[in-house]
């Protein structure tokens, strides 16, 4: 009598377990910089929604980010002011963020996050 036995070995099911579990904690590093990077941007939107955000100084508009990164959960080390960046070409104002975010992950790696984000200030927030 030969039965045909169905299923995961016990080294099986470890090994697809310590899979799942470095996937996880791999997101778990991940997520939060990519949550950080879109209110980044969200804060950006804010920005062109105000009046007359084409005509502000790079000062002013990075105090009024600053403002609100803190409603967004952005950490100020991450973006540092350097990163900001204002152009003004032509009449047509363009704001850029620019910036590399470096989260630990185990031992001596670490994960690194560049990210780039540019949106233009003309005729924004009824100009």
């Amino acid at each position: 009598m030969h039965r045909k036995v169905k299923g995961i070995t016990l080294i099986g099911f470890v090994i697809v377990l310590c899979v799942l579990g470095f996937f996880a904690y791999l997101a778990m590093r991940l997520i939060p910089m990519y949550v950080e990077y879109f209110g980044v941007v969200k804060a950006m939107e804010q920005v062109r929604q105000e009046g007359g955000a084409g005509q502000k100084s790079l000062d002013e508009i990075r105090r009024d980010l600053s403002f609100k990164f803190s409603t967004q959960y952005v950490d100020d080390a991450s973006v540092p002011p350097s990163a900001i960046q204002l152009k003004r070409e032509g009449g047509a104002s363009t704001l850029r963020i620019a910036y590399e975010k470096r989260v630990p992950f185990m031992y001596n790696l670490d994960l690194v996050g560049k990210f780039d984000k540019s949106i233009s200030l003309t005729n924004a927030g009824g100009e």
